[in-house]
């Protein structure tokens, strides 16, 4: 399948938004869009019968590039502080909190349910139920959708979703031949068992197992995906490295005016407190085009400078039933409405998950794509996105791979990732879900727009697509 894809996409014409040149002048359409910004009223997407959930606030603590200044720390010290983030920009009283679901994809195995271990690190009751959540780079989407259904059912009011990462120390563990012996030796009864057993121990059982980056199903690494993905849809090297650029330019932008307001300031033990996050560096296509492909050599697109990079960051969000955030006196940012998750073939369309998701969750709804004010999408590598993009606004992919007559279109740029994306911010795989809808909610109340839309994808080929609807000012 993946030659014929290839083949066949290669060749599909570009839209002339990605011409060379189109990422700077998106760049000032994204601040004329800003300026102009007239407020809308379209119809709620509130449902008969069904509980209004609301965002009520959202935080982060900076996203940091691994090997920084979260080094020394452990996952549950993040999602901790990206709670107590929470806890004092809401003044929420801890017991009304009816329960934490957090996601993280990469666990340390002292602690497993890192959901528990952050909430009782900061301060909430025992009594708190807390479970954690994995499903890749949506783990925090899964953790934020877990909540809408917890209301929704009418099993809680109140719900503290998140996601949380830390690359700069991952489990390594022993070979299985070592582990198996260990286990055994800790059996034996005698002394001659325990000797039997040592002295079967040889030189290769020393070598460690490190942390799979590639995929079970398919032994490909992402990056090799993105590499394919992006040939098979004849994105080039140049395009991706002006999205890139694009990214890091509107994150800095960002940054500058104030606008990523969800970043909360985490004293770190031992250092300074952190107060930004520190992977936003705009360069020039000249000096990208300098580095070495990354994964497939020598002829590969796909480079250090548009990836995402290795990230730790933790996020946190205060969701709860419409009812009882105006009972408690909160105004709350948006509306979460309808969502969906779509899996696809992880070899060839690992990295396909937003296209899938975007018409479901359109479908679904009730709208199309121009009812979309502000789009907030997970930018894996500058190349997955481009290609989600293309394939978006291609009627063959539409007709010959998701069994729909017609494509769905591709979002406009002066509306898409406006305030820089993973590319620039960072992705800590567990986190980003929740980063990305509470940009959306504050895109929405600052350009004036009714409805976002968030997508993602997420390793295994899989996908999620969710509405945010912004709250009535």
């Amino acid at each position: 399948m993946s030659s014929m894809l290839s083949s066949a996409l290669r060749n599909l014409p570009l839209s002339p938004a990605w011409a060379a040149g189109a990422f700077a002048r998106s760049l000032s359409c994204s601040s004329q869009f800003q300026a102009a910004v007239q407020p809308k009223t379209k119809k709620t997407l509130g449902k008969t019968g069904v509980k209004n959930v609301v965002v009520v606030e959202g935080v982060r603590i900076p996203f940091l590039q691994s090997g920084t200044s979260y080094v020394d720390l452990m996952p549950h010290d993040l999602a901790r502080a990206a709670l107590q983030g929470l806890l004092t920009r809401t003044s929420v009283p801890r017991d009304v909190v009816d329960y934490i679901v957090y996601g993280t994809v990469i666990q340390e195995v002292k602690t497993s349910n890192v959901a528990r271990e952050a909430a009782l690190g900061a301060g909430f009751s025992d009594k708190t139920p807390a479970h954690t959540v994995t499903m890749a780079c949506i783990s925090s989407n899964q953790a934020m959708t877990t909540g809408v259904g917890l209301i929704a059912a009418g099993q809680c009011d109140v719900v503290v979703a998140g996601g949380v990462e830390l690359m700069s120390d991952v489990p390594i563990r022993h070979s299985r031949k070592m582990r198996k012996t260990m286990l055994t030796l800790n059996r034996a009864k005698t002394l001659g068992q325990k000797l039997s057993l040592i002295s079967k121990i040889r030189p290769d059982y020393f070598a460690p197992e490190l942390p799979a980056v590639a995929e079970f199903s398919t032994s490909e690494t992402m990056g090799h995906s993105a590499d394919r993905l992006a040939a098979a849809f004849g994105i080039s090297r140049l395009e991706q490295d002006e999205y890139a650029l694009r990214s890091h330019t509107l994150a800095k932008k960002a940054q500058d005016e104030g606008l990523l307001q969800d970043v909360v300031p985490f004293k770190v033990p031992g250092r300074d407190t952190v107060t930004k996050d520190n992977g936003i560096r705009p360069s020039s296509v000249e000096q990208m085009g300098k580095l070495k492909p990354a994964f497939i050599k020598p002829y590969g697109t796909v480079t250090a400078a548009n990836s995402s990079f290795l990230t730790d960051g933790a996020s946190a969000m205060l969701i709860m039933s419409e009812e009882k955030a105006l009972a408690m006196g909160y105004k709350p940012k948006a509306y979460l409405r309808d969502f969906v998750y779509v899996s696809q073939d992880p070899k060839d369309q690992l990295l396909l998950g937003p296209t899938y998701a975007t018409p479901k969750v359109l479908e679904k709804a009730g709208l199309t794509l121009s009812d979309i004010d502000v789009f907030e999408f997970h930018e894996a590598f500058a190349g997955q996105i481009l290609a989600n993009l293309k394939a978006m606004d291609s009627d063959w992919f539409a007709q010959n791979y998701m069994g729909r007559k017609s494509k769905v279109g591709a979002p406009p740029l002066d509306k898409f990732n406006t305030w820089g994306g993973s590319l620039s911010l960072g992705h800590p795989f567990g986190a980003t879900g929740c980063r990305l809808v509470i940009t959306a909610a504050h895109r929405l109340k600052k350009e004036g727009g009714q409805y976002g839309l968030v997508a993602a994808c997420a390793a295994g080929g899989q996908g999620h697509a969710m509405i945010v609807e912004l709250y009535p000012q």
